[in-house]
Protein backbone atom coordinates (compact mmCIF):
# COMPACT_ATOMS: atom_id res chain seq x y z
CA UNK A 1 0.00 0.00 0.00
CA UNK A 2 1.22 3.50 -0.85
CA UNK A 3 2.52 5.35 2.17
CA UNK A 4 0.09 7.87 3.67
CA UNK A 5 1.34 10.71 5.86
CA UNK A 6 -0.29 12.31 8.87
CA UNK A 7 -1.53 15.75 7.84
CA UNK A 8 -1.26 17.75 4.65
CA UNK A 9 1.89 19.59 5.68
CA UNK A 10 4.79 21.05 3.76
CA UNK A 11 7.67 18.61 3.34
CA UNK A 12 9.86 20.50 5.80
CA UNK A 13 7.38 19.59 8.57
CA UNK A 14 7.32 15.87 7.75
CA UNK A 15 11.08 15.20 7.67
CA UNK A 16 12.08 12.67 10.32
CA UNK A 17 15.45 14.25 10.92
CA UNK A 18 13.99 17.49 12.26
CA UNK A 19 10.55 16.35 13.46
CA UNK A 20 9.81 16.20 17.19
CA UNK A 21 6.90 13.78 16.70
CA UNK A 22 6.98 10.35 15.04
CA UNK A 23 3.86 8.52 13.87
CA UNK A 24 4.22 4.72 13.72
CA UNK A 25 1.36 2.87 11.96
CA UNK A 26 0.86 -0.74 13.06
CA UNK A 27 -1.93 -2.20 10.89
CA UNK A 28 -2.19 -5.48 12.79
CA UNK A 29 -5.48 -7.32 13.30
CA UNK A 30 -4.37 -10.85 14.09
CA UNK A 31 -6.25 -11.50 17.37
CA UNK A 32 -9.51 -9.58 16.99
CA UNK A 33 -12.41 -11.75 18.09
CA UNK A 34 -15.48 -10.16 16.52
CA UNK A 35 -15.54 -7.54 13.75
CA UNK A 36 -12.35 -7.55 11.67
CA UNK A 37 -10.94 -4.44 9.99
CA UNK A 38 -8.73 -2.72 12.58
CA UNK A 39 -5.79 -3.29 10.22
CA UNK A 40 -7.35 -0.62 8.01
CA UNK A 41 -7.64 1.80 10.93
CA UNK A 42 -4.25 3.51 10.63
CA UNK A 43 -4.80 4.31 6.95
CA UNK A 44 -8.31 5.64 7.56
CA UNK A 45 -7.04 7.90 10.36
CA UNK A 46 -4.13 9.15 8.25
CA UNK A 47 -6.35 9.85 5.25
CA UNK A 48 -8.82 11.75 7.42
CA UNK A 49 -6.00 13.83 8.90
CA UNK A 50 -5.54 15.57 5.54
CA UNK A 51 -8.89 17.25 6.00
CA UNK A 52 -8.31 18.90 9.39
CA UNK A 53 -7.66 22.56 10.00
CA UNK A 54 -4.22 22.63 11.60
CA UNK A 55 -4.73 25.65 13.85
CA UNK A 56 -5.94 24.31 17.19
CA UNK A 57 -8.54 26.67 18.64
CA UNK A 58 -8.22 25.54 22.26
CA UNK A 59 -4.46 25.98 22.54
CA UNK A 60 -4.01 28.68 19.91
CA UNK A 61 -1.16 26.66 18.36
CA UNK A 62 -0.12 24.89 15.17
CA UNK A 63 1.63 21.84 16.57
CA UNK A 64 2.62 20.58 13.12
CA UNK A 65 5.34 23.24 13.14
CA UNK A 66 7.16 21.01 15.65
CA UNK A 67 7.43 18.47 12.84
CA UNK A 68 5.28 15.35 12.48
CA UNK A 69 6.99 12.53 10.59
CA UNK A 70 5.08 9.42 9.51
CA UNK A 71 7.22 6.30 9.49
CA UNK A 72 6.94 3.14 7.42
CA UNK A 73 4.37 0.81 8.92
CA UNK A 74 5.15 -2.23 11.03
CA UNK A 75 4.17 -5.11 8.73
CA UNK A 76 5.23 -8.09 10.87
CA UNK A 77 2.16 -10.31 11.29
CA UNK A 78 3.48 -13.85 11.66
CA UNK A 79 2.22 -13.94 15.25
CA UNK A 80 1.22 -11.47 17.97
CA UNK A 81 4.54 -12.19 19.71
CA UNK A 82 6.53 -11.40 16.57
CA UNK A 83 4.53 -8.22 15.98
CA UNK A 84 5.11 -7.15 19.60
CA UNK A 85 8.87 -7.65 19.22
CA UNK A 86 8.94 -5.57 16.05
CA UNK A 87 6.91 -2.71 17.59
CA UNK A 88 9.32 -2.71 20.54
CA UNK A 89 12.33 -2.53 18.20
CA UNK A 90 10.84 0.33 16.18
CA UNK A 91 9.85 2.20 19.33
CA UNK A 92 13.35 1.77 20.75
CA UNK A 93 14.70 3.61 17.71
CA UNK A 94 12.15 6.43 17.92
CA UNK A 95 12.88 7.02 21.60
CA UNK A 96 16.64 6.84 21.05
CA UNK A 97 16.25 9.60 18.46
CA UNK A 98 14.46 11.80 20.99
CA UNK A 99 11.09 11.80 19.21
CA UNK A 100 7.64 11.75 20.82
CA UNK A 101 6.04 8.48 19.66
CA UNK A 102 2.46 8.05 18.46
CA UNK A 103 1.47 4.47 17.61
CA UNK A 104 -1.57 4.00 15.39
CA UNK A 105 -3.20 0.56 15.59
CA UNK A 106 -4.51 -1.88 14.58
CA UNK A 107 -5.91 -3.79 17.44
CA UNK A 108 -4.93 -3.17 21.05
CA UNK A 109 -2.27 -5.89 21.20
CA UNK A 110 0.08 -3.49 19.36
CA UNK A 111 0.52 -1.52 22.60
CA UNK A 112 2.54 -4.17 24.42
CA UNK A 113 5.67 -3.54 22.36
CA UNK A 114 5.35 0.16 23.12
CA UNK A 115 5.04 -0.56 26.85
CA UNK A 116 8.26 -2.57 26.76
CA UNK A 117 10.16 0.16 24.94
CA UNK A 118 8.94 2.75 27.46
CA UNK A 119 10.16 0.63 30.36
CA UNK A 120 13.62 0.35 28.83
CA UNK A 121 13.79 4.06 28.10
CA UNK A 122 12.39 5.48 31.35
CA UNK A 123 12.53 2.73 33.95
CA UNK A 124 9.44 3.64 35.96
CA UNK A 125 6.42 4.95 34.09
CA UNK A 126 2.64 4.75 34.35
CA UNK A 127 0.00 3.67 31.86
CA UNK A 128 -3.28 5.54 31.45
CA UNK A 129 -5.72 3.25 29.64
CA UNK A 130 -8.88 4.70 28.10
CA UNK A 131 -11.03 1.77 27.05
CA UNK A 132 -14.44 0.13 27.22
CA UNK A 133 -12.82 -3.19 28.18
CA UNK A 134 -10.52 -3.95 31.08
CA UNK A 135 -8.33 -6.28 28.93
CA UNK A 136 -6.97 -8.06 32.00
CA UNK A 137 -7.19 -11.70 30.94
CA UNK A 138 -3.99 -13.66 31.55
CA UNK A 139 -4.46 -15.32 28.17
CA UNK A 140 -7.21 -15.59 25.59
CA UNK A 141 -7.67 -18.06 22.74
CA UNK A 142 -4.29 -19.57 23.52
CA UNK A 143 -2.23 -16.35 23.53
CA UNK A 144 -0.94 -14.06 26.26
CA UNK A 145 -0.64 -11.35 23.58
CA UNK A 146 -4.26 -11.31 22.52
CA UNK A 147 -5.92 -7.87 22.50
CA UNK A 148 -7.95 -9.03 25.52
CA UNK A 149 -4.72 -9.42 27.53
CA UNK A 150 -2.97 -6.12 26.78
CA UNK A 151 -3.39 -4.59 30.24
CA UNK A 152 -2.48 -7.83 32.01
CA UNK A 153 0.86 -7.43 30.20
CA UNK A 154 0.87 -3.70 30.96
CA UNK A 155 0.54 -4.24 34.71
CA UNK A 156 3.63 -6.48 34.55
CA UNK A 157 5.66 -3.76 32.83
CA UNK A 158 4.53 -0.40 34.22
CA UNK A 159 5.06 0.92 37.75
CA UNK A 160 1.38 1.89 37.99
CA UNK A 161 -1.70 2.25 35.86
CA UNK A 162 -5.22 3.66 35.74
CA UNK A 163 -8.09 2.22 33.72
CA UNK A 164 -10.77 4.71 32.62
CA UNK A 165 -14.14 4.31 30.93
CA UNK A 166 -14.42 0.57 31.56
CA UNK A 167 -17.84 -0.99 31.09
CA UNK A 168 -17.08 -4.57 30.07
CA UNK A 169 -15.04 -7.22 31.87
CA UNK A 170 -14.93 -10.98 32.34
CA UNK A 171 -15.18 -12.55 35.78
CA UNK A 172 -11.71 -14.09 35.52
CA UNK A 173 -10.16 -10.64 35.06
CA UNK A 174 -11.03 -9.58 38.62
CA UNK A 175 -7.88 -11.19 40.01
CA UNK A 176 -5.75 -8.72 38.00
CA UNK A 177 -7.88 -5.61 38.57
CA UNK A 178 -7.06 -3.15 41.34
CA UNK A 179 -10.44 -1.66 42.35
CA UNK A 180 -8.69 1.57 43.36
CA UNK A 181 -7.30 2.01 39.86
CA UNK A 182 -10.31 1.28 37.69
CA UNK A 183 -12.82 4.02 36.83
CA UNK A 184 -16.01 2.51 35.47
CA UNK A 185 -18.01 4.54 32.98
CA UNK A 186 -21.21 4.31 35.04
CA UNK A 187 -19.44 5.67 38.13
CA UNK A 188 -17.95 8.52 36.10
CA UNK A 189 -21.35 9.49 34.73
CA UNK A 190 -23.12 9.20 38.06
CA UNK A 191 -20.49 11.36 39.79
CA UNK A 192 -21.71 14.39 37.86
CA UNK A 193 -18.46 16.32 38.24
CA UNK A 194 -14.74 16.33 37.55
CA UNK A 195 -13.41 14.95 40.85
CA UNK A 196 -12.87 11.56 39.19
CA UNK A 197 -10.30 13.11 36.84
CA UNK A 198 -8.15 14.21 39.76
CA UNK A 199 -8.54 10.75 41.28
CA UNK A 200 -7.23 9.26 38.03
CA UNK A 201 -4.24 11.61 38.20
CA UNK A 202 -3.46 10.46 41.74
CA UNK A 203 -3.03 6.89 40.47
CA UNK A 204 -0.26 7.91 38.05
CA UNK A 205 3.41 8.79 38.40
CA UNK A 206 5.30 11.59 36.71
CA UNK A 207 5.82 9.87 33.34
CA UNK A 208 2.61 8.66 31.70
CA UNK A 209 2.06 6.63 28.54
CA UNK A 210 -1.49 7.04 27.21
CA UNK A 211 -3.18 4.14 25.43
CA UNK A 212 -6.55 4.96 23.89
CA UNK A 213 -8.84 2.23 22.63
CA UNK A 214 -11.40 4.24 20.68
CA UNK A 215 -14.24 2.13 22.05
CA UNK A 216 -13.84 4.14 25.27
CA UNK A 217 -16.11 6.58 23.45
CA UNK A 218 -19.83 5.96 23.29
CA UNK A 219 -20.85 4.32 19.98
CA UNK A 220 -22.89 7.42 19.22
CA UNK A 221 -19.53 9.18 18.76
CA UNK A 222 -17.43 6.19 17.71
CA UNK A 223 -19.40 3.40 16.03
CA UNK A 224 -16.35 2.27 14.02
CA UNK A 225 -14.80 -0.21 16.44
CA UNK A 226 -14.61 -3.98 16.49
CA UNK A 227 -16.33 -4.37 19.88
CA UNK A 228 -18.55 -1.34 20.59
CA UNK A 229 -20.07 -1.01 24.06
CA UNK A 230 -22.98 1.28 25.03
CA UNK A 231 -22.83 4.04 27.66
CA UNK A 232 -19.32 5.26 26.89
CA UNK A 233 -17.57 8.56 27.44
CA UNK A 234 -18.04 11.66 25.33
CA UNK A 235 -15.28 13.21 23.26
CA UNK A 236 -15.22 16.19 25.64
CA UNK A 237 -14.87 13.98 28.72
CA UNK A 238 -11.88 12.23 27.13
CA UNK A 239 -10.27 15.49 26.04
CA UNK A 240 -10.78 17.18 29.41
CA UNK A 241 -9.17 14.23 31.19
CA UNK A 242 -6.19 14.29 28.84
CA UNK A 243 -5.82 18.05 29.36
CA UNK A 244 -5.67 17.54 33.14
CA UNK A 245 -3.20 14.66 32.86
CA UNK A 246 -1.00 16.74 30.58
CA UNK A 247 -1.02 19.61 33.10
CA UNK A 248 -0.11 17.38 36.06
CA UNK A 249 2.16 14.77 34.45
CA UNK A 250 4.71 14.28 31.70
CA UNK A 251 3.10 12.40 28.81
CA UNK A 252 5.90 10.38 27.18
CA UNK A 253 4.00 8.56 24.44
CA UNK A 254 0.61 7.75 22.98
CA UNK A 255 -1.23 5.12 21.03
CA UNK A 256 -4.69 5.18 19.46
CA UNK A 257 -6.06 1.78 18.52
CA UNK A 258 -9.10 -0.22 17.41
CA UNK A 259 -10.44 2.08 14.69
CA UNK A 260 -12.40 -0.27 12.44
CA UNK A 261 -13.37 2.02 9.57
CA UNK A 262 -16.70 2.01 7.76
CA UNK A 263 -16.62 3.26 4.18
CA UNK A 264 -20.15 4.60 4.62
CA UNK A 265 -19.28 6.79 7.62
CA UNK A 266 -16.05 8.78 7.62
CA UNK A 267 -16.85 10.86 10.71
CA UNK A 268 -15.26 8.39 13.17
CA UNK A 269 -12.04 8.41 11.11
CA UNK A 270 -11.92 12.19 11.38
CA UNK A 271 -12.65 12.02 15.11
CA UNK A 272 -9.68 9.70 15.62
CA UNK A 273 -7.36 11.98 13.64
CA UNK A 274 -8.62 15.06 15.48
CA UNK A 275 -8.10 13.37 18.86
CA UNK A 276 -4.46 12.62 18.00
CA UNK A 277 -3.88 16.18 16.80
CA UNK A 278 -5.58 17.80 19.79
CA UNK A 279 -3.60 15.71 22.28
CA UNK A 280 -0.39 16.62 20.47
CA UNK A 281 -1.48 20.27 20.64
CA UNK A 282 -1.93 19.96 24.41
CA UNK A 283 1.33 18.07 24.88
CA UNK A 284 3.45 20.57 22.93
CA UNK A 285 1.64 23.77 23.90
Amino acid sequence: MEKVLFGDFEERYTDYGTAEIAILPVPYDGTSTWIKGADKGPWALLEASFNMEFYDLETGTEVFRRGIATLDAVTENASPEAMTDEVERRMDAILADGKFPVVLGGEHSVSVGAFRAMAKRYGEFSILQLDAHSDMREEYEGSRYNHACVMARGREIAASLAQVGIRSSAAEEKVNIDPQRIFYAHDIKESGGTTWMYEVSQMLGDRVYVTIDLDVLDPAYMPSTGTPEPDGLTYREVLNLLRLINERHHIVGLDVVELCPNEGNKAPDFLAAKLVYQLLSLRFK
